[in-house]
């Protein structure tokens, strides 16, 4: 059986056009006008597949199709994510999503019927970029936050989030969890350059790295570029710069990595030496232990800092997420698809967060990657050919028709 790969690379296309702008940068965040286009495309192509659509009270949208044989059974979840980061790309997340609905709808055309459901599920605001944190959606489905406080969470515009659901039609009325998966996969593209330069097709997903993010503030003294000798000077901006050189020596050493991705200075002028630094850090690591030992040898090293610098420095803590484990089970089930078509396979770490790490609490999870070409992603150079898309959604199909009960 093969998916419908003309009608699956159409819809990548036509929901890829939703959200662009008039110099065609392709923006669809969480709960904005974009993201409810984008939603309302893809709940037409879940009706289309005759699936029942219900939406949860975090917006999360899901696809179920089940029959009166099967609908007492824990259900196989599959999906992703739509909206995007500033000028994204048209393939994160998207694929995962449009590829559970083809999943349903091939299995649906060749008459097969599953001893278990199937939904497919769109969750709100991967990406974290109006609201925080990331991946938000996902972890409320998995009980890791508490619903009634994250729609109260304020976004980056000023707007909060539960009043943003509600103007744009997707606050649900089921709770959060409403569904217990029998197990969870995510189609996605790698996000990573490993794939392409080692002619990979097919990533079979074991495990997904942990990620901290911090915000970091260090204090300082504004004072006269010209006039205020570098012995004399409490310069933020100087320790902010020497933080982001010691976080990449230190992540060279544990085999992580590590950045700076934010950073403002105050008062910001070409002529005065900043007073304050505000910036962010990203550290990653597949590691728990490794990835908490740099975090301990940075929290060590802002004290030194303090000291040698005479700055004061506050941190902040936004996201802490611990590596995830996949599957066993199930990762072995996609390279064993990926062998049965005769494509290419590697067992792989996510150096990406991603919706599956959160429902990887509640069930058995894991995730099924194709190349990206060059590792670009979150820029609308991301690119997948159509030949790697349609393959990996074809191990998505047999590998999800197995786990259901395909018979």
């Amino acid at each position: 059986m093969e998916i419908n790969g003309k009608r699956m690379m159409e819809r990548v296309r036509e929901l890829g056009e939703i959200g662009k702008d008039a110099e065609g940068r392709r923006t669809r965040l969480a709960a904005s006008d974009e993201d409810k286009a984008g939603r309302d495309k893809v709940v037409e192509w879940m009706k289309d597949a005759e699936l029942k659509v219900v939406v949860d009270r975090i917006g999360n949208i899901f696809g179920i199709w089940e029959t009166e044989e099967n609908k007492e059974k824990k259900p196989i979840m599959i999906g992703s994510h739509i909206d995007s980061v500033i000028d994204a790309g048209q393939y994160d997340g998207c694929i995962g999503v449009i590829g559970g609905i083809e999943v349903i709808k091939r299995l649906q055309e060749t008459g097969v019927k599953t001893e278990r459901p199937i939904v497919v599920g769109v969750f709100t605001n991967e990406e974290g970029v109006r609201y925080s944190p990331d991946m938000m959606g996902s972890l409320v489905y998995a009980g890791g936050m508490d619903i009634e406080k994250v729609l109260k969470t304020v976004g980056t515009d000023g707007t909060i989030l539960g009043e943003e659901l509600k103007r744009i039609g997707y606050d649900g009325t089921v709770e959060p969890g409403f569904l217990q998966p029998e197990a969870f996969v995510e189609y996605h593209i790698e996000q990573g350059p490993i794939m392409d330069v080692e002619g990979i097709q097919i990533g079979a997903v074991e495990n997904l790295q942990g990620i901290h993010w911090q915000r970091v503030t260090i204090e300082g003294a504004a004072n006269h570029a010209g006039t205020t000798p570098t012995k004399l000077r409490v310069d933020a901006g100087l320790a902010a710069a020497k933080v982001n050189v010691f976080l990449r020596n230190l992540v060279e050493q544990s085999g992580g990595v590590a950045t700076v991705g934010t950073i403002e200075f105050e008062p910001n002028a070409v002529n005065v030496i900043p007073s304050k630094a505000v910036f962010t850090v990203d550290l990653r690591n597949p590691k728990k232990e490794k990835l908490d030992a740099d975090e301990k040898a940075l929290a060590e090293y802002f004290k030194e800092l303090e000291e040698t610098d005479k700055v004061k420095i506050i941190t902040e803590r936004m996201t802490e997420f611990d590596p995830v484990l996949f599957d066993e089970e199930i990762v072995e089930k996609i390279e064993a698809a990926a062998e049965k078509r005769g494509l290419s396979t590697k067992s792989m770490t996510s150096g990406a967060g991603q919706d599956a790490q959160m429902l990887a609490r509640i069930c058995p999870t894991a995730m099924i990657f194709v190349p990206s070409v060059k590792g670009i992603s979150h820029n609308p150079e991301e690119y997948t050919p159509d030949e790697n898309v349609i393959e990996g959604a074809n191990v998505f199909l047999d590998v999800v028709g197995e786990l259901a009960g395909e018979k």
